[in-house]
């Protein structure tokens, strides 16, 4: 298997196992304490014992599945108008695996309302409360479709339009953006250093993406400045704003310490449960751990918060880079949906240079 292809096939198995072992079968999801998270951990024997079979993955990794699912499945000449109407009904068709995976009320509520088999029925009212994380934790293999610069139009169109599907506020679905955006630099070997800057400048893309929709544009250009605010924000803390410098993170970083900074960039305090956070806490945990995939997890898996949607979007980064090199076996080997996840992966590669009329 090429290099390539097997940095994609560990992109979409990774993430699955970063999300089923920040879910922890629900034990460690929404926990509010990183600190009992760790010590439970310590107590199995740490990063390196911890055996997936047991772990069933969330809604992130079905809905995730769902998104990879209706790229590859997109026949030779069909415009994108019908990839949509397909991502749509993937998206109804993932609720019939939800049992005990912990579905979102936003997610339940808004694929309900879809219409796959109508024309332009994937599209759902403006939603005041829609600025969650669902539409982040699935757009990884967005960017794994479009990786290149070539094709930022078509990533900012699915990314943005699939997140809208459930997660109809900027927030929400710029979260989406941000995971799928990521996850393209991250194939094409960009610096992590640099992502952030490169957040902020494809925005202005994704506005003027909204603005031609022309669905509920006022109400979406109303809230639009929070999701920047807060990146911008971020990005200025760790030094990084001008996509050149090296990230400053404080000299005392641990558990205890990231449990309170995540909280605090939080829009409703519940760390890693926002569009803009779900994706900041990810990409924070990849700044400072480098190559160290037992660093990612301490950071990005094991915290008081959203813990696997965070998981979900760092693991498919770190391994859009790294591959498997120095990840347990026992992480992802007996991964549940792991043939699923690897198949899909080696067909978004075949298919990644495909073009797709807009």
């Amino acid at each position: 298997m090429a290099e390539m292809e097997q940095r994609y096939v560990a992109s979409m198995v990774l993430s699955g196992a970063g999300d089923a072992m920040g879910y922890h079968n629900g034990d460690w999801e929404f926990c509010p304490s990183g600190e009992a998270i760790h010590k439970e951990l310590a107590l199995m024997g740490g990063l390196t014992s911890l055996d997936v079979k047991k772990l069933c993955v969330s809604d992130d990794t079905v809905m995730h599945l769902a998104t990879a699912e209706a790229l590859v499945e997109m026949k030779k000449g069909a415009s994108i108008s019908e990839l949509f109407q397909t991502l749509a009904q993937k998206y109804k068709d993932s609720m019939h695996d939800m049992h005990g995976r912990a579905p979102g009320i936003t997610c339940m509520h808004s694929v309900n309302l879809l219409r796959p088999k109508v024309e332009g029925g994937w599209k759902i009212p403006f939603n005041g409360r829609g600025g969650g994380c669902g539409a982040a934790m699935r757009a990884m293999c967005v960017g794994l479709r479009f990786p290149e610069p070539s094709q930022e139009d078509l990533l900012v169109a699915v990314s943005v339009e699939s997140g809208l599907m459930t997660h109809h506020h900027p927030t929400g679905y710029l979260g989406a953006l941000a995971a799928a955006l990521f996850t393209a630099y991250a194939v094409r070997g960009k610096p992590p250093l640099e992502w952030g800057r490169g957040l902020l400048d494809i925005l202005e893309k994704a506005k003027e993406y909204i603005k031609q929709s022309g669905h509920f544009v006022e109400e979406n250009l109303e809230k639009w400045d929070y999701f920047e605010t807060a990146w911008r924000n971020y990005l200025e803390l760790r030094g990084i704003l001008d996509g050149k410098s090296e990230p400053q993170f404080p000299e005392h970083y641990g558990v205890k310490e990231r449990d309170v900074f995540y909280k605090s960039l939080s829009y409703s305090g519940i760390a890693g449960s926002s569009g803009h956070d779900a994706p900041m806490i990810a990409y924070d945990a990849l700044l400072i751990a480098g190559s160290s995939w037992v660093e990612l997890a301490h950071h990005a898996f094991f915290h008081g918060g959203d813990s696997d949607s965070t998981a979900v979007i760092a693991a498919a980064w770190w391994g859009a880079i790294y591959g498997f090199e120095g990840v347990p076996e026992v992480n992802y080997k007996k991964l549940e949906y792991r043939e699923r996840l690897a198949r899909l992966a080696q067909e978004l590669y075949k298919i990644r240079d495909k073009p797709i009329p807009l």
